[in-house]
C-alpha cells in the first residue's frame, strides 16, 4: 500500500526498539550502582531536548499563530481526554519527563531518577522549578495529581493509565472504591523527591510520565479554584515554557505567552502561542493565505492545490480512525455477520486516496502500523493483510456476510444512524462511508448525525449511539495503548463488547507472567488483537496523516505521533 514517506520518517523517529514498548529508558546512559539500582542524570537529556539548533537562534518578538480543527474541551490535566487539551495543557505544564525530538523520554521536571532492580520502585529527584505564582514545585505535586486521577469522585476517563497501563500500586483497588486515595503507591518522600511502587514491572513507564495525565497540581491553588479550576487563566497555574494568558471555554482564540520564570526559559525561542480554531477548512486555508496563521491543516481537494507548494509538508498523527458499532444496546449490531458485512463493504483505499488526500493510510488492523516495534525490531502492524480474511474491500463477501445476518435476524432491511464529529474531514469521510455501505448491502440506510466533538464523544460514552465514527491516538508506543481500550470495563470501550478470553489474555501481559517475556507477551497481544479482528469489534479504516502547511519562516515544531502531537519548545519563527 501507498506510504507518505514523510508519514513513515517522523513516526519511525518516534520508536525504539528495546523492551516491550517502542520508549523505554533505553533514551539513557545508565549504569548499575552497587545498591543494585539503575540511574541517570539530566545532563546529557536536556543537551538533546534542547538542541544545538537552537541555542543559537534569536528570540521572536511575535507570536506563532497555531490553526486548531478542535476547541480545548477541559484544561484539567487529570480530566482532559483529546489531543488538543493534552497539546495545550503540554504548552504550560511540564511532567516528570518531556519528549526529545525522536520522541524519546527526557528528563523535565526530573532532574534525575533511579529504579530498583525488580523495576518495582521508582525514585524521581526533582529540578529546582516554579510555579507561574512563585510557588517552587513540589512532589507533593504530583501526588496530589496522581490522586486526583484514581479518585473515584473525580471519575478519570484516563484513570487506567494509573492502574491498568502504569501499574501504579493500589491505582485499581483505588478506582473500584476498594481503598482510600492516600494509599496509592506514589510517595513525597520530601520536597523534591518522589517515590513511586509498582504492582509490575513496566518497560514503557519513563514515556508515560510525559502524559498529561500524570502531571502535577499545586494542591493549594486547585482548592483555592473550587469548581473553577481550568476554566480562565487566572484559574490556570504554569511551570511549562509558556503562560496562558487569554482564555475562557470553547474559545475560537486563546493566547499563552513565554514564561520568563520556566527553568529552561532559554531554550524557548518564541514569544508566544496565539491559538484560532476554524473548523472549515477553505476559511483556514484562506487565513493562512492572508498571513493570518503561520501553520494550518489542509484536506482533501485543498491538497491538490498545494501539495506543490514548499510550505507543504504530510505529518504523522498517529491516530487510527475506526467505526465503532454498539453490540450492546443494538441489536442488529449484536450480530457477528452483520457487522463482518459492514466492514467488508467499506473500501478504505476509496477513502485515503480520493477523499482525505493528505497521506492517510488505508488500515485493516485494530493496531495502526509504524508507531510500536517489537522486541526483534518488527513493526507490530507492519503486515496489513493478516486479517483479510475478516478486514478488506470485498463486496462479494460482504453480502453474503449481510445475507446470513438478516436471515439470523429476520430482517429484510435496516436503518442505523451514524453519529460524527462537526469537524470537516470527519464529515466527508461519513458521507463516503454512507455511500459505500448504502451500495453493498441492500436494505440498508444510514442516517448521519453531526455533532460537536465532545458531545459525539458524550454520546459514545454513555452508549447513545449506534455507529461512531471516532479515532484514537497511542499515549505510549505499545500496542496496549489500543488494546487495552477493549477490555470489559473500559471507559473507551464504547461498544461494550466483552470477551473472557481477550480479558484474560490483556491481564497476563500486563500483570502475569508475560509482563516480564518480551518476545511471549508480543506473540499474545497478536492473539488479542487477532479477537479483536475476528469479531469485528471495530471497524478500521486509516492512519491519519495531517496535510500541513508551514510558513517558511517557521522551523522547529515537533511532530509526534505518540501521546502530545505538536510540541514548540524548540520552535523558531524569524522574522518574514
Amino acid at each position: 500500500m501507498r506510504r507518505s514517506k514523510a508519514f513513515v520518517s517522523v513516526v519511525l523517529s518516534a520508536v525504539m526498539a528495546l523492551g516491550l514498548a517502542g520508549c523505554g529508558s533505553s533514551a539513557y546512559s545508565t549504569d548499575s550502582s552497587s545498591s543494585g539500582t539503575t540511574s541517570t542524570t539530566a545532563a546529557t537529556s536536556e543537551a538533546t531536548a534542547s538542541g544545538a539548533a537552537t541555542t543559537s537562534a534569536e528570540a521572536s518578538t511575535e507570536d506563532l499563530k497555531v490553526m486548531l480543527e478542535t476547541p480545548v474541551e477541559s484544561l484539567d490535566p487529570q480530566q482532559a481526554t483529546d489531543g488538543t487539551s493534552f497539546e495545550v495543557i503540554a504548552d504550560y505544564t511540564d511532567g516528570l519527563m518531556q519528549m526529545d525530538k525522536d520522541g524519546k523520554p527526557v528528563n523535565a521536571l526530573a532532574d534525575s531518577y533511579e529504579t530498583s532492580e525488580d523495576g518495582l520502585t521508582w525514585t524521581f529527584k526533582l529540578k529546582d522549578a516554579k510555579w507561574s505564582n512563585g510557588d517552587p514545585v513540589t512532589a507533593n505535586d504530583f501526588v496530589f495529581g496522581w490522586q486526583r486521577a484514581v479518585d473515584p469522585d473525580v471519575a478519570s476517563e484516563y484513570a487506567y493509565m494509573l492502574s491498568d497501563i502504569g501499574q501504579v500500586k493500589n491505582a485499581a483497588a483505588i478506582i473500584n472504591g476498594e481503598k482510600d486515595k492516600s494509599e496509592l503507591g506514589v510517595t513525597a518522600v520530601d520536597d523534591k523527591t518522589l517515590k513511586v511502587e509498582l504492582e509490575a514491572p513496566v518497560s514503557y513507564f519513563l514515556s508515560l510520565m510525559y502524559f498529561p495525565t500524570f502531571y502535577p497540581i499545586n494542591e493549594k491553588f486547585f482548592e483555592s479554584c473550587a469548581d473553577t479550576f481550568g476554566t480562565s487563566p487566572e484559574t490556570t497555574l504554569s511551570n511549562g515554557a509558556f503562560v496562558l494568558d487569554k482564555y475562557e471555554p470553547s474559545a475560537t482564540e486563546f493566547h499563552l505567552t513565554k514564561n520568563a520564570d520556566y527553568y529552561d526559559a532559554d531554550r524557548v525561542k518564541l514569544a508566544g502561542l496565539d491559538y484560532q480554531v476554524i473548523q472549515d477548512s477553505q476559511t483556514a486555508l484562506m487565513s493562512y493565505q492572508n498571513g493570518e496563521l503561520d501553520t494550518t491543516l489542509v484536506n482533501g481537494d485543498q491538497v491538490d492545490q498545494v501539495k506543490d507548494d514548499p510550505e507543504f509538508k504530510a505529518v504523522g498523527a498517529g491516530y487510527l480512525w475506526y467505526v465503532s458499532p454498539n453490540m450492546a444496546k443494538v441489536p442488529e449490531l449484536a450480530n457477528q455477520n452483520i457487522r463482518l458485512a459492514m466492514t467488508f463493504a467499506i473500501d478504505r483505499e476509496a477513502i485515503a486516496t480520493d477523499i482525505l488526500k493528505d497521506g492517510s493510510n488505508p488500515t485493516y488492523t485494530a493496531v495502526p502500523p509504524e508507531f510500536a516495534t517489537g522486541p526483534d525490531g518488527s513493526d507490530f502492524s507492519a503486515d496489513q493483510e493478516k486479517f483479510s480474511d475478516v478486514c478488506a474491500s470485498d463486496a462479494t463477501k460482504a453480502a453474503d456476510y449481510w445475507k446470513k445476518g438478516l436471515e439470523e435476524l429476520g430482517e429484510t432491511s435496516m436503518s442505523l444512524e451514524m453519529v460524527v464529529d462537526a469537524d470537516d474531514a470527519p464529515q466527508k469521510v461519513a458521507t463516503v462511508l454512507q455511500e459505500q455501505l448504502q451500495n453493498t448491502l441492500p436494505g440498508l440506510t444510514i442516517t448521519i448525525k453531526v455533532e460537536p466533538k465532545k458531545q459525539r464523544v458524550q454520546d459514545m460514552q454513555d452508549g447513545n449511539f449506534q455507529l461512531g465514527l471516532t479515532r484514537w491516538g497511542p499515549d505510549y508506543a505499545d500496542p496496549m495503548t489500543y488494546l487495552g481500550m477493549w477490555v470489559t470495563g473500559n471507559s473507551n470501550n464504547y461498544g461494550e463488547w466483552s470477551d473472557s478470553d481477550y480479558d484474560s489474555i490483556i491481564a497476563e501481559c500486563v500483570t502475569g507472567d508475560l509482563a516480564t517475556d518480551a518476545e511471549k507477551r508480543w506473540e499474545k497481544l497478536y492473539d488479542a488483537e487477532k479477537i479483536v479482528m475476528d469479531q469485528a469489534v471495530i471497524f478500521p479504516l486509516y492512519t491519519q496523516c495531517n496535510a500541513e502547511l508551514i510558513k517558511s519562516n517557521v522551523t522547529g515544531i515537533e511532530f509526534h505521533p505518540v501521546a502530545l502531537n505538536r510540541v514548540y519548545k524548540d520552535t523558531v519563527k524569524a522574522a518574514s
